[in-house]
């Protein structure tokens, strides 16, 4: 299409101008625009220091805040795992999302805030991560072990969220505010961040609110107890001097989210809600009224989340070498409203209080050979304070472990690798549990209380110790093709659930059982990949070879008749194991930009895991997954409506059939295809000064009824058969979200 078309379509400017701007666009681009290969980006994560992408053995993946302002996100995770084959989310409606990569998560996957680890009681289900989503300014992700760095949790990969950090002239106070609204869920999100730059000093501010009532589908309609409301504070103040740099920031979340439980109506499928404790009968609770379907006040039955974080992290370098310092100290407090007739009343409430530090060298090269040394450790106490379940004992943690990596490269080859050792030592003493005459609920016993009361955690002490390492290369046939190979051997202590628990979670609906003679996981991963950045297309193969010892994971526990046993009725019960396991897999990814037509672009991704364990499949398997992306970009013009964007995603998820089937813990889930669309550009004054973002994103536009495999609410049903035929909470329906980001 040329200039003279375009122009003569200019009377339907007033019915879709944005649409036509991108069109228009592309008959005036500027075709000299030079694409930059993000091979010589710097990452942090899984490395000893800043690294070139390309340097690193380790499969890593960075997602900027463009990538991610451009997708329907509702919480930070849903942004990674539509950015980052390999990465997938184990969600409870559209708020809840825990991060999976290459089919393990929970305490596996390690997630960092700026890099310091993220303690929140991660072996939940019913929360998602405590992080702000619109203060990041990218994400880093290593796929695979990264003990050596970290220590333990972090044998499926790590996630660092980076915030945000102001670069602009000294002396002026800039930031931007974001709008963001959803249509399905009635989602509205408003956050402002602001920065300061004035002599060495540099300060940031984010303030966030976001709230929703529940989600909507064509088969469930509106989905009860799925609403949240959710609040986040953040601040920093950052000195850069000759001698390096210090940095000492906060962080404040405070999250109200629904807890759904997906009782219902048997004929109509109606929800239902719970109105008493004592004598509650799923089959006889009343209907959800109306109004509260699409009502953004907080249902009585929901769960109050905090997280407080104070953190220092400081640079100092001596002489060609540098000491990096970070302390930090955090405080998760979560509390689960299930008591209809006593609101006020908490369920269940832990505080868990963890401090941090992380101390690393980096010695001066020495005949081009780097090398780092690091001790890293966290001293963490869990209490409950007044609630009626105990799922987990009160209990006490300390971590140590130290390092050694070096890296060096030889001609076209760049070799890295080293060794960690870990310790950890937990207990707990004697947990009694009894009945709490005020309200008839149970309550911990102390004192005189405990000859009465039921001995629900016996006193228990271990110390658990683990060797990881790493050794790869990245060979550099060129400049624009890498292979890249490294093995790893992860190391994972077992967390408090899966030794410790002994009760119900009133949020997950589960009632846990732990082993405490359960063994750390050790795993060995081999990765294998090719990676191309051409002239008209970018190429990557990576494959991966995953073996687990004592891998631990839940089962369904059943009797000799093979009978769901039920300890608290309507909630199900879940026993831990510990086996061997395997996981292997694919990424691939192949992106097609023609250097003739700079303003297209056709992106493509697919990712397969399967794995086993004693001839079953390992329990939440994602699917095959393949993404596909058609976009339309207009580069450089004059004009008011500037550098617009078109795109088409197609997402296909394939059936799945490798499930966890033992006693009917997982069901086979139908593949589904979901078609998404985009638009947005940058708005500009005639003098070439931003007004404003603009990101209209569409997903599910066919509003399709689907079930994700992990998605946790495919499993809420208390009928074996329903009068339509389905079983379960199915996903959210139809959404447009509109997003627009000013800057001041």
């Amino acid at each position: 299409m040329n200039v003279e078309k375009c122009t003569a379509y200019k009377k339907y400017y007033l019915l879709v101008p944005l649409f036509f701007t991108v069109i228009c666009s592309f008959a005036q681009t500027d075709t000299s625009q030079v694409k930059v290969s993000n091979l010589n980006e710097v990452v942090v994560t899984g490395v000893s220091r800043g690294t070139v992408l390309r340097k690193s053995p380790v499969p890593i993946v960075v997602l900027s805040k463009r990538a991610m302002d451009q997708n329907t996100n509702n919480n930070l995770i849903d942004a990674i795992v539509k950015g980052v084959p390999g990465v997938s989310a184990v969600t409870t409606g559209p708020n809840i999302s825990k991060p999976f990569i290459r089919g393990l998560g929970y305490n596996r996957v390690l997630t960092l805030y700026d890099g310091l680890r993220q303690e929140g009681q991660q072996w939940g289900d019913e929360h998602g991560i405590e992080i702000d989503q619109y203060g990041i300014s990218r994400v880093e992700v290593v796929k695979g072990p990264a003990s050596l760095t970290y220590g333990s949790d972090a044998v499926a990969g790590v996630i660092n969220m980076i915030p945000e950090r102001p670069v602009f002239l000294e002396g002026l106070l800039k930031g931007d505010f974001t709008q963001d609204y959803h249509t399905n869920n009635g989602m509205f999100a408003s956050s402002l961040g602001l920065g300061y730059v004035k002599n060495d000093w540099t300060y940031a501010f984010r303030a966030t609110g976001k709230f929703a009532h529940n989600y909507h589908n064509k088969v469930d309609g509106w989905v009860y107890g799925t609403g949240f409301r959710e609040y986040n504070l953040s601040g920093s103040a950052r000195l850069d001097k000759k001698w390096g740099f210090s940095k000492i920031a906060a962080n404040v979340y405070d999250n109200l989210q629904e807890i759904p439980d997906g009782s219902r109506d048997s004929l109509s499928r109606k929800f239902t809600y719970q109105v008493i404790d004592n004598g509650d009968d799923i089959k006889h609770r009343p209907l959800v009224p109306e109004n509260l379907l699409k009502s953004y006040s907080i249902v009585p039955l929901h769960q109050h989340i905090q997280h407080y974080r104070l953190y220092n992290t400081s640079q100092i370098n001596l002489g060609e070498g540098s000491l990096s310092v970070l302390l930090g100290g955090q405080q998760s407090i979560r509390r689960e409203y299930n008591h209809p007739t006593l609101p006020g009343q908490a369920g269940l409430y832990v505080v868990l209080n963890t401090l941090n530090f992380d101390v690393k060298y980096n010695f001066p090269a020495i005949k081009g050979w780097e090398s780092s040394v690091g001790l890293s450790g966290m001293y963490q106490g869990n209490r409950s304070k007044d609630a009626t379940d105990f799922p987990i004992p009160d209990y006490n943690l300390f971590d140590l472990g130290g390092f050694l990596f070096v890296k060096k490269t030889f001609g076209k080859i760049d070799l890295s690798g080293g060794l960690r050792f870990d310790h950890r030592h937990i207990s707990w003493n004697d947990f009694y549990v009894g009945k709490n005459p005020a309200n008839g609920f149970q309550k911990r016993a102390t004192g005189v209380e405990i000859v009465q009361a039921n001995l629900q955690f016996p006193a228990f002490a271990h110390a658990y110790k683990g060797l990881s390492g790493s050794i790869g290369l990245t060979y550099n046939i060129t400049d624009r093709l890498l292979v890249k190979a490294n093995i790893a051997r992860g190391y994972r202590a077992p967390n408090i659930t899966e030794i410790g628990s002994n009760g119900l979670d009133p949020g997950a609906h589960i009632v846990y059982l732990g082993d405490r003679n359960f063994v750390p996981e050790f795993n060995l991963q081999e990765d294998l990949g090719f990676i191309a950045y051409l002239k008209d297309l970018d190429f990557s193969f990576e494959v991966f070879n995953n073996h687990i010892q004592n891998y631990i994971y839940q089962a369904r526990l059943t009797d000799k008749n093979g009978n769901p046993v039920v300890i608290v009725p309507g909630n199900l019960t879940y026993q831990y194991q510990q086996s061997k396991a395997r996981l292997y897999g694919l990424e691939t990814t192949l992106n097609i930009h023609p250097d003739q037509l700079k303003w297209f672009s056709f992106n493509n991704s697919l990712s397969y895991v399967t794995g086993q364990t004693h001839g079953a499949y390992l329990p939440l398997l994602p699917p095959l997954h393949i993404r596909s992306e058609l976009k339309f970009t207009g580069l450089k013009r004059k004009g008011r409506i500037q550098e617009p964007y078109f795109k088409i995603e197609l997402d296909r998820y394939a059936d799945q059939n490798r499930f966890y089937s033992l006693d009917d813990t997982e069901t086979f889930t139908r593949g589904y295809t979901l078609f998404n669309a985009g638009i947005g550009a940058v708005f500009k004054t005639k003098k070439n000064r931003k007004l404003f973002d603009l990101f209209i994103q569409g997903e599910n536009l066919f509003n399709l009824a689907y079930q994700s495999h992990l998605n946790r609410l495919k499993y809420f049903e208390y009928y074996s058969a329903s009068s339509d035929g389905r079983s379960g909470i199915y996903n959210i329906g139809r959404n447009l979200s509109f997003k627009v980001i000013v800057p001041i």
